[in-house]
């Protein structure tokens, strides 16, 4: 771990704000809890299968706990992981965004989880959140998105809902940028459809600056977040808080919906649908996931890193969907940015 005497001093006017002297240690205690939490529930909600934690470390420094349920009662396969890594090299992926970092020592710090249950009703979902430093730098990232494979609105309104709760209570502008932001990073453009109904997505926040650090300054995102403007000065300890509520929201937004659809029949349409669709998943990780690529270009763990791949998967070559089928409405209509807080249903 870097220590705080081997990041250098920066003049104070160069930034708004700066980490305590206990970043580290405050953030990576969080992110293990967190780990415990989401692993200790979700083996209570499946009930039949049990995480097995794999301790890890990684040469250059750091290392991690993979924890993984393999054919539950609920869940064909569930990871839950933890990582705390660092480094004297800092990966092309992390310069190419932040060069400020260049010439100094890293270190991250997050907790990851890919959740792919059995029945297709019951709908796939992510989430991470991390912190990261690297001399003079520092900043959060996160989010959370759901990935349903046949359309039911009141569970994307549920998660929303959810989220936008907990990122209320530290600004309202939160969630509208955020969540344009998700619509905007899980999105596959050479199928030119989004991974499912979103969520959050947050990344380089370190109180400085507009909402929005992305890299499409003519996105929705962006143009929302200029819209607002910048925020007044939010420091190291608000980011923190905002990022532990936003990990505490997991459960209740999305247990709730796995209760309401596990029960659901199914039969082998419903069972090769979601087969085909986890290959969007697949693309999704293994051509834009900047996690994927952050790990690869680190040396972690090749297995932790992939764990997020759904265990089974299939292609079909010019697949459509029946006219007016539920398959089609996903199509149409969930795989497109939608205002799922005021959702109505058309008419």
């Amino acid at each position: 771990m870097l220590t705080n005497s081997q990041i250098p001093t920066v003049p104070a006017e160069s930034f708004k704000s700066l980490p305590v002297p206990d970043a580290q240690t405050r953030v990576s205690q969080f992110m293990k809890q967190l780990q415990d939490e989401i692993s200790e529930s979700l083996a209570k909600l499946d009930g039949v299968g049990k995480f097995h934690e794999d301790s890890w470390e990684r040469p250059e420094g750091g290392g991690g706990r993979s924890r993984v349920l393999r054919e539950g009662a609920i869940f064909e396969q569930a990871g839950v992981n933890f990582s705390e890594v660092w480094g004297s090299h800092l990966p092309a992926s992390i310069l190419a965004q932040r060069p400020e970092a260049a010439g100094h020592g890293f270190y991250a710090t997050g907790t990851s989880m890919v959740l792919h249950p059995h029945n297709p009703y019951v709908p796939t979902v992510h989430l991470n959140y991390r912190y990261f430093e690297a001399g003079p730098v520092w900043w959060f990232g996160g989010g959370l998105d759901l990935t349903p494979y046949y359309p039911f609105a009141e569970d994307a309104a549920h998660l929303h809902k959810t989220l936008k709760q907990a990122c209320d209570q530290h600004h309202p502008e939160y969630y509208p940028v955020f969540k344009r932001w998700c619509d905007e990073y899980f999105y596959l453009k050479h199928r030119d459809e989004t991974r499912g109904v979103g969520g959050l997505f947050f990344d380089y926040q370190d109180g400085q600056g507009g909402l929005y650090r992305g890299p499409n300054p003519n996105g929705e995102a962006a143009t929302y977040s200029n819209q607002v403007g910048t925020p007044e000065t939010r420091n190291w300890e608000d980011l923190f808080a905002f990022v532990q509520d936003c990990g505490k929201a997991f459960l209740p937004a999305y247990v709730p919906i796995v209760e309401r659809r596990n029960g659901m029949e199914y039969g082998d349409r419903q069972r090769n649908f979601q087969l085909y669709r986890r290959g969007r998943y697949v693309e999704f990780n293994l051509v834009y996931d900047r996690g994927t690529i952050f790990g690869l270009q680190t040396n972690g763990r090749t297995e932790s890193i992939l764990m997020s791949l759904p265990p089974l998967v299939r292609w079909e070559y010019g697949y459509q969907p029946e006219p007016n089928s539920p398959e089609a409405e996903l199509y149409e209509t969930f795989l497109k940015p939608q205002d799922w807080i005021n959702w109505t249903s058309p008419q």
